[in-house]
């Protein structure tokens, strides 16, 4: 059965995680690894623990989507598994997924109930963008005990049917990092199919880990976060709700940024800081799109 599954999993600077997930897997499924410029020892890694790896190696950093997205578009099976490399999905996770899609023949995306490393149960499904202020965090919202029809699943370990995304096409390109997972899934409901969350297959996310945390990953996750946030608002409501959101942001980190660095604190100064600046970015229209670039580009 699992034969009809290929697993992506993208990279970058992933060595400190990568060798748990790769350990995790059954090592005879084909598994496609698209490494977004790793510097560190990822591909090394890669190359001893799972030697069949059909490795993607993009010469800059295109984002997660992006990157996930030529992935996809290397796969020739029914269903794509896309694993975080900070995960760990075993046999019996992705059966149960394949079990469930074959069930419901109407779903484009299924996600397993996710754990933390001490098993803890995280929510891993939620109800759409524009309602989460409404819902609330939900920390104390019970794990389903059954499969369910959700309006959003993350995209950290997702089973995926192929023929849906041949019909709305991958992640959106124009996104570098977050919410990418939120457009996913927004565009496969309008496009009539369904996401269902299998309660019954379980892995572990270790959120994180991927990079080693600095001043400037903190800069460019917040960076980011805030202008993937105003790009969404302005992709599915519009200019002007976009510009409504964007103002209201602005003026909420600058004073946090503001408020902070007049406390003395640093680092949350430099997050709303980073927020400000991406939602601005996002309201002039700055692009953050990256494409590598053409042979005739390239230095000799």
């Amino acid at each position: 059965m699992l034969d009809r599954v290929t697993i992506i999993t993208v990279t970058h600077n992933s060595g400190l995680v990568i060798s748990g997930l790769l350990d995790s897997l059954p090592n005879y499924i084909r598994l496609i690894v698209v490494d977004n410029a790793s510097t560190d020892n990822t591909l090394a890694i890669i190359a001893t623990k799972r030697s069949d790896a059909s490795v993607i190696r993009n010469s800059i950093g295109l984002g997660y989507g992006h990157a996930a997205s030529k992935g996809f578009a290397a796969a020739e099976t029914e269903f794509i598994l896309l694993a975080n490399p900070d995960s760990l999905v075993d046999e019996e996770a992705i059966s149960a997924l394949v079990e469930a899609a074959d069930r419901f023949p109407d779903a484009a995306m299924l996600g397993p109930q996710h754990k933390t490393a001490d098993g803890e149960i995280v929510l891993s499904h939620d109800v759409t963008l524009w309602k989460r202020r409404i819902y609330g965090k939900r920390s104390t919202e019970p794990a389903p005990s059954g499969p369910i029809c959700v309006e959003f699943i993350s995209g950290a370990v997702t089973l995926v049917r192929t023929s849906a995304l041949q019909t709305t096409g991958f992640y959106d390109p124009e996104i570098f990092l977050y919410f990418e997972d939120d457009d996913i899934c927004l565009r496969l409901r309008r496009a009539g199919f369904s996401l269902v969350l299998v309660p019954n297959s379980v892995v572990v996310h270790l959120n994180g880990g991927s990079v080693r945390p600095s001043r400037s990953y903190y800069w460019e996750k917040f960076w980011h976060l805030a202008w993937s946030r105003i790009y969404i608002e302005g992709k599915y409501r519009g200019t002007t709700a976009k510009t409504l959101l964007a103002v209201q942001l602005a003026i909420r980190f600058a004073f946090k940024a503001l408020v902070n660095g007049m406390t003395g604190r640093g680092q949350n100064c430099w997050r709303d800081t980073a927020r400000f600046t991406g939602t601005c970015a996002a309201l002039l229209g700055v692009k953050v799109a990256r494409s590598e670039p053409s042979r005739n580009d390239m230095a000799p």
